[in-house]
């Protein structure tokens, strides 16, 4: 880990700097800029046009942490580089850009604002580089307290130095521990090309480190007898970066480890890239609370990124364009950070997908209340097994039952939790101050605190409210597909409804039907925790999708996401779907044959420097033979997506209540009950009709209309002032040049 030097400023204004490049330190030029400059010299500098001369490559210079950057001199045709005079908070750092790629990594900048000025006879740049402190927050807002260390730490902020562990793969495919002072015999070794046409041993370099109380990991094919450095890497690094994400949705409260970069993740057993990748000269990069399983805050997730491409960009090189890759969790992740952060993917390799976390959160609630309902043996008795099915819109009831016990328990405030104590863990009745184990209340500085008129008791009691909760069933009609198609009675639709009930902030279950407070429903819209995909035509995605064996990993959820694209743009050009025969991911051979099709279209994309905005590029760009296809042990069908037969798709409980298959209506608006609304096969008695008004006072839902509380997901938000104080709900950063992160991806990219 970069050690942090913290200066204080003196009254003037000038801050000490240390400026590397190369691989160098210059510390000659010493000609400061008076901060209180002649009135000939301000007058001099106002005549003079203001003009972007710098580009920050390795973030957005309003994102810097650990006290340093990657800056790039691009000036203008007209300007003699010769004349350029570059200062930082007063000191003239000039010659730290005098290479070949006028690059430069500036060092310890002050964690505040730093002034950079940079001039010429013609023109002027202020520009503003704020540094933030690596151990967090950058985005998030207050960080997740208390908070365990899961190794001796340096500090609080379970700082490690950074370790570099190396590998080796034998010629049996194996990936053996590579001892760089006692190697393997070079027969050992097996050999890789890359796709730049390079051979050489495949050894690999793991960095693991620390940045925001957790663990990252970084993993490049590596000569261990060779240097590289940051603007003269090692050839067979092809510029391009593969992040590998984790699996689930739960949140800790202790530091983790990041997603293996190396070999298959030993918490997952689905099929990743990170050796075969490696092979070919990309890099791989993981953090820890970009897994899900370990953090499920969007905020948090992409805060996590975003350090992670900055420490990688300033030690290992520029990149061409990123590519997120995941499964279940990993998908999440990638495609709501995707939706929400725009720029830092250029391309998507999901499988076993799912679009958000709280659309998703719909259909579990909806299992749960229906698991509730029927595990009464007088209540199963009114229903066939078939019509539980059909009810719940899968082949068996199988799949509720499966994602109430893998994922249902994230919202429970009172479950066991890694990294709390039972002392320190919420508890109704006996401690009610203590934390809440939840997704949402992990996430509070996103969805904010729900509003006194509505606070329980123990809310009262500790003066504040508990996080707003974005689950709604009110209107919701079950069964309705089920009793117009005739598998269910009217009284069993009456009964099933009458019965269903909802679940109170506690997630104890209640006769009430649970409903949502706006804010929080607005919030989670507007934060992108549920992920209406109006950003998301910005990134490639290619999807493998394989039939749901009541996994709870529905193949409906490629085609949410395709739909949800539709509705926001029209069309759904960025967006591929690879079916296959393998539950889940379609076919083992899936994720190799999309990387290669992925990088095929990036790469026609990276050579468009049109003024095309990125949307329309990945649709001019895409390579003609690339279509939804279909893959069979091994072999692709091109443009001719699985049939049914092979590539099912089942419902949600709220697709028979009528929604859509886009699934992002959480509270749905209601019209009235109407008896003409059930056609003339479906007939009430007087008794049933009055219990279903009853039900229903308000009216039911009409899914035609927006849901409550709908917002377009606002890109780039944070939840911090300047002060790192809570910004409730989030606010949109301020507008960055086109030349901020220009690190993060070729030109061709839109970033910002």
């Amino acid at each position: 880990m970069k050690i942090k030097f913290l200066y204080t400023l003196l009254s003037i204004g000038i801050g000490s700097s240390l400026i590397t490049a190369c691989g160098s330190s210059d510390e000659s030029n010493d000609h400061a800029v008076s901060a209180n400059p002649s009135s000939a010299t301000a007058k001099n500098m106002l005549s003079k046009t203001e003009k972007e001369m710098i580009a920050v490559l390795s973030t957005r210079p309003d994102l810097i942490t650990d006290g340093d950057v990657l800056l790039q001199l691009d000036l203008p045709a007209d300007t003699n580089a010769n004349e350029v005079k570059i200062t930082l908070n007063g000191k003239d750092i000039t010659s730290a850009f005098q290479n070949q790629a006028q690059t430069a990594l500036i060092s310890n900048l002050v964690i505040a604002d730093n002034q950079l000025i940079t001039e010429t006879s013609q023109y002027i740049q202020h520009l503003t580089l704020k540094n933030h402190d690596t151990r967090g927050p950058l985005i998030s807002g207050p960080q997740l307290n208390p908070w365990t260390c899961k190794y001796p730490s340096e500090d609080a902020f379970c700082s490690q130095p950074v370790k570099y562990n190396y590998y080796y793969r034998n010629r049996l495919g194996q990936i053996k521990t590579y001892d760089p002072n006692a190697p393997p015999s070079s027969n050992a070794i097996a050999t890789t090309t890359t796709d730049q046409g390079i051979s050489l041993p495949f050894i690999v370099r793991e960095e693991v480190g620390y940045q925001n109380r957790d663990e990252y990991r970084i993993a490049v094919l590596f000569d261990p007898q060779k240097t590289w450095s940051t603007l003269s890497p090692q050839p067979q690094f092809n510029h391009k970066l593969i992040i590998a994400h984790g699996h689930g949705c739960d949140n800790d409260y202790r530091s983790g480890t990041a997603p293996d970069v190396i070999q298959i993740d030993r918490d997952n057993l689905t099929p990743d890239l990170t050796v075969d990748a490696l092979g070919q000269g990309y890099a791989v990069l993981s953090a820890s609370l970009a897994h899900s399983n370990h953090n499920c805050n969007i905020a948090v997730q992409a805060e996590s990124l975003l350090m992670a491409k900055e420490r990688f960009i300033e030690q290992y090189g520029t990149l061409r364009y990123t590519i997120g890759q995941g499964c279940s969790g990993g998908s999440l992740v990638s495609q709501s950070v995707a939706n929400a952060y725009p720029g830092i993917y250029q391309g998507l390799l999901v499988t076993c997908s799912f679009p958000d976390t709280w659309s998703t959160a719909t259909q579990f609630v909806d299992y749960h209340l229906m698991i509730h309902y029927f595990k009464n043996w007088k209540t199963r008795l009114r229903f066939l097994p078939s019509q539980i099915a059909h009810v719940q819109g899968h082949i068996s009831e199988i799949n509720g039952l499966v994602s109430e016990r893998a994922q249902f328990d994230v919202v429970r405030p009172n479950r066991s939790c890694k990294g709390l104590t039972e002392e320190q863990l919420y508890h109704p009745d006996t401690n009610p101050t203590g934390s809440r184990c939840t997704i949402h209340d992990a996430a509070i500085n996103l969805f904010g605190p729900r509003p006194p008129e509505i606070w329980t008791e123990n809310e009262k009691k500790i003066g504040h409210g508990f996080a707003g909760l974005a689950m709604d069933n009110v209107g919701v009609q079950y069964g309705l597909d089920s009793l117009l198609k005739n598998k269910i009675s009217e009284e069993q639709f009456v009964v099933l409804n009458e019965k269903i009930g909802g679940i109170d902030i506690d997630i104890n279950a209640t006769p009430e039907r649970v409903e949502a407070n706006y804010t929080a429903l607005n919030n989670a819209y507007r934060t992108g925790s549920i992920n209406v995909a109006n950003n998301l035509n910005k990134v490639a995605i290619i999807d493998c999708r394989g039939p749901d064996p009541a996994a709870f990993h529905d193949s409906y959820r490629a085609f949410a996401v395709r739909a949800r694209l539709d509705k926001a743009h029209g069309h759904h050009n960025n967006h591929l779907i690879y079916g296959g025969s393998t539950p889940l991911i379609g076919d083992f051979k899936c994720l190799d044959i999309s990387l290669k099709d992925m990088d095929q279209w990036l790469s026609q994309v990276e050579k468009d420097n049109s003024a095309l905005p990125i949307d329309q590029k990945l649709t001019a760009n895409k390579p003609s033979q690339l279509g939804d296809s279909c893959i069979i042990a091994g072999i692709i069908s091109r443009k001719k997506l699985c049939n049914e037969s092979i590539l099912p798709v089942y419902r949600t409980p709220r697709m028979v209540a009528g929604d859509s298959i886009s699934t992002y209506h959480v509270k749905c608006q209601l019209k009235p009950l109407l008896q003409s609304d059930y056609g003339s096969k479906v007939r009430f008695s007087n008794d049933q009709w009055n219990r279903l008004q009853a039900v229903f006072p308000k009216g039911v839902c009409d899914f035609n209309q927006e849901p409550v509380g709908f917002a377009n997901t606002i890109p780039w938000m944070t939840y911090q002032d300047a002060n790192q104080q809570v910004i409730y709900g989030g606010t949109p950063m301020s507008p960055v040049s086109k030349k901020s992160a220009r690190g993060w991806a070729a030109p061709a990219f839109e970033l910002f």
